[in-house]
């Protein structure tokens, strides 16, 4: 996210990325399932959804989602262009998020004030997002590229870096994660697996959200 503006709008979505602390990472191949997705989300605990922008149906879906729920934070991810941007925008997509650093793509969101949280998996990434304008980055996929243990290494010398890991999070290791000071939130699919989607069981998805909202907030008390 850009912190050089600093605007209003990306510090909003900024303090709603800490806030909920794990951000269900969503792939829609049907829009009709957009709607009681999003209800078992915030009904579960979990106000937000990275809607994955590989799908025919992600751009319909956002808006759906963005329509029906106005108090959602819902955000695009696997963007890989600015037109990508510009539609999951006009679909209503309050942030964007990419698999890698692609410096155009960023540039283009500061410039724009969209909050934007690109993929970096090493220093040198992480420091040219810090060279555009950013504080707050992606780390995929987080487990194969050392996990927890390369986020302290690198956050060492990047002390006012804040990073959302992504890929192989889940309900065991995801405490750990969220334990450190340099994580500002998590992102995982363990909670909204496709098979759940697929089948139309959303109550299922509900439970599963409330038990991770639940990690959060037991996380944030200092109960585990």
């Amino acid at each position: 996210m850009s912190a050089k503006a600093n605007t209003p709008k990306v510090q909003a979505v900024l303090d709603r990325f800490t806030q909920i602390g794990i951000i269900p990472v969503v792939v829609l191949n049907d829009a009709k399932d957009a709607e009681p997705l999003g209800k078992a989300l915030m009904e579960g605990g979990l106000p937000a959804a990275e809607v994955t922008f590989r799908t025919d149906a992600a751009e319909e879906s956002i808006r759906i989602m963005a329509e029906k729920f106005p108090d959602m934070l819902v955000g695009a991810g696997t963007v890989l262009s600015v037109e990508q941007v510009e539609r999951a925008v006009k679909a209503g997509a309050k942030f964007i998020v990419s698999p890698g650093f692609d410096p155009v793509v960023v540039k283009y969101c500061v410039d724009n004030d969209i909050p934007v949280c690109p993929g970096t998996a090493t220093a040198s990434e992480m420091i040219g997002a810090m060279n555009l304008g950013l504080d707050h980055v992606k780390f995929f996929p987080a487990e194969l590229n050392g996990g927890l243990k390369k986020i302290k290494a690198i956050t060492a010398a990047l002390v006012n870096l804040k990073i959302m890991p992504t890929g192989g999070i889940n309900a065991e290791n995801v405490v750990d994660y969220l334990k450190n000071d340099h994580i500002f939130c998590a992102g995982g699919s363990w909670m909204v697996k496709g098979d759940l989607i697929k089948a139309g069981k959303f109550d299922e998805i509900k439970a599963k959200v409330a038990e991770a909202a639940e990690i959060v907030r037991k996380v944030r008390a200092g109960e585990i």
